[in-house]
């Protein structure tokens, strides 16, 4: 292994990463996130984290017991647990800009890279032109660790880390350095903000009976997202039989380095920052997180203001939506400085049947790989609601009559408690098989789990009709009710794809309106990827059954997609920043599906919005060309803030910067992102005029023309409409003008585009509409 295992070289380098402790903290005490001006930091202290503790100190806070982290990297100040009356002197103290409480975030949970086009021989030049320095980036998951035995971390012929990696591979509980190579470059944990919030209690203290306190990884999440982004190519994977074939991470030759920051309890803000902290340090070129808390403003979003110096020190940072949907203003991770990303289904399905008496054959889905519930297939009685109340339609734990359900297929109602775990529920109770109905809130959208015991999931209309044969022949219609179930393996080619997932969130933006969110939508919904040696398919205690791989949804298997795809962009084109590099997947997504219609909804099968898709799947081939790119500077940032109305300390919070001036005029909407959202105000007949400048990435003497998609509601005028570039790299600018032609009373949201096209390339920016009521 020639990875720099450092172990902690420093006190303060270890008060700042380390994730196990001996730290004590009184039951009594709160975490808070504590803010600073690095201005007002003496020369006298050699390091933030030495200014931390004597700050602490000159109040008489006690460094040793209440300081958890000290943050420099991505963010100026430290998380400590403190006492009620510490608040008051900390925040009348010079110094500090603000203290915020700690916050719980959660966790949003094969054949993608060819569905993607990563595979396809028009491609592959493309890859093998700059495959080798996709080795010198490095993706920093921050998840629930890492299974780093996986096959999907074999080192393979990868060279050395690059000389500027300064990561390390933390000891810890069955954590050895050893484990840790040329693929998985680093390892880290991070829980005192989780056992501060437990209680304290020492270095053990707080992570929960199935925590290891290491970066190993006991859940499976982090395994799943790591070697979704960037696993190494795996011959024959599969899941129990399913979706056999060679896995790969969207970047294969790209490293990982995996930052433990979720545990069983959830992952709180104070580990989370002190993970992007470390991964900004250690020289990170790509940042993941699949996980999200809720909405609020900038300065008080620990994602965000992490994320914000992360990709002020040029780091792309992807995050996932959320799993909210399919209500809409419920988007997860909304800075503008965050690449969103939403989900999507592939082109491969798990196609399962449930066959009525009635000669009904309704498609479901599943990943059962088990015995049959009969020795051959046959009707078996089938019982909804085997429990008499309504409890057990939904198969609640505790809530299913073993004498009503024994030897019986059990039909179970989607909501309220895991899929999975209503599997268990009707196991347990003596259920031979059980039948999983979506209700309205899910609709159609079918996503496969590999349950304890035959089991088939259908959409809405499907298992209306089972409620509704169950229902009617229970009370007394033409005999007691039956079902059988099989099982159809693994199908690609499923038309229409992709569609967008009905779990995936929406906006529109409830932090910041005038910002588009989210971005963009990519495989999330059944994907293959590694999996932790400890835990079974279905992550429940009971489940025994052990895999390399596991097939699970959610944007939290969205976002590493982008996450891996952004890496390759990065190998491809080193200059561009993570705002280009977002812009180049946001112009050349695609919005329409491969039978060539609009992209659909799962939730209700209606046409989906860019509040569903945000700027459309990502296509990766496209991507690596786009022909122009908004770019966005950190001072365009910092004018972006201003015009939120944000105070000077809620700015240098999040920005880091000691001198904070704010243009006289720029609006939200003005900044120069590749989309837009109008808002208008309730006056009739509102105008509004936005400003963007693109960057000429294509041919020399490129000529575009524009193109401008709008509803009956709002007219649109583009000046100039057409851009002119003699040469690579130049810059032009082109003005907007929206005008509503409607009342605002009688406005609802409503979707356009505006497209720049050349011979070469179309450059499109989805425009969303909406009207202050």
């Amino acid at each position: 292994m020639e990875l720099h295992l450092l172990l902690l070289l420093a006190a303060a380098h270890l008060l700042a990463f380390a994730g196990a402790s001996a730290i004590e903290v009184d039951n009594a005490t709160t975490t808070y996130i504590v803010f600073m001006d690095p201005a007002r930091m003496p020369a006298a202290h050699a390091s933030p984290a030495g200014w931390h503790a004597a700050h602490l100190q000159s109040l008489s806070i006690d460094p040793d017991r209440h300081l958890l982290y000290s943050y420099s990297a991505a963010a100026h100040g430290f998380a400590a647990a403190l006492l009620p009356h510490h608040l008051p002197l900390l925040r009348g103290s010079p110094g500090v800009l603000q203290v915020v409480p700690d916050e719980v975030f959660h966790l949003h949970t094969t054949r993608t890279p060819e569905f993607l086009g990563l595979l396809s021989p028009a491609y592959q030049p493309a890859i093998h032109g700059f495959e080798a320095a996709t080795h010198d980036v490095v993706i920093g998951v921050l998840d629930t660790g890492v299974w780093p035995e996986s096959p999907s971390f074999a080192d393979g012929d990868l060279p050395p880390p690059p000389a500027r990696w300064k990561g390390v591979c933390e000891a810890g509980v069955d954590f050895p350095p050893s484990v840790c190579g040329r693929k998985l470059v680093g390892a880290r944990s991070f829980s005192r903000g989780l056992r501060a919030a437990n209680g304290g209690g020492g270095a053990r203290a707080g992570v929960g009976r199935r925590g290891f306190v290491s970066a190993r990884d006991r859940d499976g999440h982090g395994t799943h997202t790591a070697t979704t982004a960037a696993g190494a190519v795996v011959a024959n994977a599969s899941l129990l039989g399913y979706a056999t074939g060679t896995a790969r991470g969207m970047a294969p030759g790209a490293r990982v380095a995996a930052y433990k920051v979720c545990w069983p309890e959830g992952c709180l803000g104070s580990d989370i920052l002190a993970g992007i902290d470390a991964a900004v340090a250690d020289g990170v070129g790509v940042l993941s997180l699949s996980l999200g808390g809720g909405s609020a403003p900038y300065f008080r979003d620990t994602v965000a203001v992490g994320a914000f110096g992360a990709a002020a020190a040029g780091v792309f940072v992807a995050c996932s939506a959320g799993n909210s949907g399919p209500s809409g203003a419920t988007v997860a991770n909304s800075a503008p400085w965050v690449a969103t990303v939403g989900a999507g289904t592939l082109d491969r399905d798990f196609p399962a049947y449930v066959t009525l008496p009635t000669g009904a054959r309704l498609a479901g889905v599943s990943l059962y790989a088990g015995p049959s519930p009969a020795p051959r297939p046959a009707m078996l009685p089938l019982v909804y609601g085997g429990g008499g109340d309504n409890a057990s339609k939904l198969c609640l734990s505790g809530t299913l009559d073993p004498a009503a359900v024994r030897g019986k297929i059990v039909l179970c109602d989607r909501g309220v408690n895991a899929r999975v775990e209503k599997g268990a529920v009707v196991k347990a109770a003596g259920g031979a098989g059980m039948v999983l109905a979506n209700t309205a809130a899910s609709g159609e959208e079918l996503v496969a789990d590999s349950h304890l015991l035959p089991a088939v999931a259908v959409g809405k209309l499907a298992g209306d009709k089972i409620r509704e044969y169950a229902s009617r022949r229970a009370g007394g219609g033409g005999g007691r009710p039956m079902a059988m179930l099989s099982f159809g393996g693994t199908v690609l080619g499923v038309r229409p794809s992709p569609v967008v997932a009905a779990f995936s969130s929406r906006g529109p933006n409830t932090v910041v309106p005038e910002i588009l969110k989210p971005d963009m939508i990519g495989p999330g919904v059944n994907i293959l990827a590694g999996w932790s040696g400890v835990a079974g398919p279905t992550g429940l205690v009971k489940d025994g059954r052990r895999t390399h791989f596991n097939i699970i949804s959610g944007t939290s298997m969205s976002c590493p997609h982008i996450s891996g795809v952004a890496a390759l962009l990065k190998a491809a084109h080193p200059e561009w920043s993570p705002a280009a590099i977002k812009s180049a997947l946001m112009t050349t997504a695609y919005t329409v599906d491969n039978t060539n219609s609009s992209l659909r909804d799962a939730a209700g099968g209606l046409l989906a919005t860019p509040f569903t898709f945000g700027a459309g799947h990502v296509d990766p081939q496209k991507a690596l060309s786009p022909g122009l790119l908004y770019d966005i500077s950190t001072k365009d940032y910092v004018s972006f803030l201003c015009s939120l109305n944000y105070t000077t300390p809620h700015i240098q919070v999040i920005t880091k910067m000691s001198n904070i001036t704010c243009p006289r005029k720029f609006r939200p909407g003005d900044l120069n992102y590749p989309s837009f959202s109008v808002v208008f105000k309730k006056k009739p007949k509102h105008v509004m005029r936005f400003r963007r400048e693109v960057t000429n990435v294509g041919l020399a003497m490129s000529v575009y023309n524009v193109k401008v998609s709008s509803p009956a509601s709002v007219s649109v005028k583009v000046t100039p409409a057409k851009l002119v570039f003699n040469k690579v790299g130049q810059k032009q600018r082109y003005y907007v003008t929206f005008a509503s032609t409607v009342d605002a009373s009688n406005a609802k949201p409503d979707f356009g585009w505006i497209s720049w096209m050349s011979s070469q390339h179309v450059v499109q920016s989805p425009v969303a509409y909406t009207w202050k009521i």
